[in-house]
């Protein structure tokens, strides 16, 4: 009887996968679709759901990521756990220089005096100090703690650095979506003022240009109800907890904002989550993408009629 090369123990069998290039520009599950036409589209969306499917080496979950003639797909058909993941982080998106995560709501994106170790940056420093001691990972912005979805962090400082000094270019759309109190009878808006935090961290919304750093938030209404209202809502500035200030002045805070005017609490949680970023690659020049939805939870408060 022959052996294997571990005496009578079984040989650890390698995980099942298919390697393709990418012949034409367009996005993933377009490419997907045509490279394993005999795959069900709802298998092909499981997999790359389960983070097992690579591009150029790296896992992408997002569908309509944009590919270029040449990359290479590589899809493990079995479920797999090659490499550690972070628990509580969804990577939406890795390759070298970047790492794109959707954070839960109730998850701080860095540490604070009371709170060091359970925070998005320190779950994605253990993830790539795990393939690598030497690794490093740097905060390229933040979202704050009850707030839900999407994050950049650079894996260089180069890169880091790269994107803050050019961010007003380099970053194409930050949309979220939020769940406000009332019914906002606006179609859209814009809302213009000047932020100035205070020593007790609380952030005050002025018409004086001498008194806070100037803050534009424009918004679409999505949907009413009877005690709700769920809003799309565009930054073009970034200031410190500008969404809820702003949705505070317009009369409408998000549901479950006890220090900017709220007194309802729906969700169980801040009504308000990043839904989408683009960005050009700092690297690559490429144009990126994320759109992770709107939460279920966000949804349910809108019934259909």
């Amino acid at each position: 009887m022959m052996q294997n090369k571990t005496g009578n123990r079984p040989e650890k069998k390698t995980p099942k996968s298919d390697k393709v290039t990418v012949e034409h520009s367009g996005s993933l599950l377009t490419s997907l679709i045509e490279a394993f036409p005999q795959k069900s589209r709802s298998l092909l969306k499981a997999v790359l759901r389960d983070q097992q499917v690579l591009v150029d080496d790296k896992p992408v979950t997002q569908f309509d990521h944009l590919l270029t003639a040449g990359q290479i797909l590589e899809v493990f058909w079995e479920k797999t756990s090659p490499r550690h993941r972070p628990h509580g982080l969804k990577i939406v998106f890795e390759d070298e220089d970047l790492i794109v995560v959707e954070k839960p709501a109730g998850l701080l994106t860095v540490a604070t005096d009371k709170e060091k170790r359970k925070t998005a940056y320190a779950l994605l420093s253990d993830y790539v100090k795990a393939e690598n001691p030497d690794n490093k990972i740097y905060i390229v912005h933040r979202i704050d703690r009850e707030t839900s979805g999407l994050l950049l962090f650079a894996k260089n400082e180069a890169i880091k650095h790269k994107i803050q000094e050019t961010w007003g270019a380099t970053i194409k759309e930050r949309i979220y979506v939020a769940v406000v109190e009332g019914v906002v009878e606006r179609e859209g808006g814009t809302i213009t003022s000047f932020l100035k935090e205070s020593k007790a961290f609380i952030v005050y919304s002025s018409q004086n240009p001498k008194n806070g750093q100037k803050a534009v938030t424009h918004y679409t209404t999505l949907k009413t109800g009877k005690d709700y209202s769920l809003l799309e809502i565009q930054l073009e500035t970034g200031r410190k907890h500008q969404i809820r200030v702003h949705m505070q002045d317009i009369g409408h805070p998000v549901v479950g904002d006890t220090k900017y005017g709220s007194r309802q609490k729906p969700l169980g949680r801040l009504g308000l989550h990043a839904r989408v970023l683009a960005f050009t690659h700092p690297a690559t020049g490429r144009l990126c993408r994320f759109d992770t939805g709107i939460p279920s939870k966000f949804h349910r408060l809108f019934p259909r009629e």
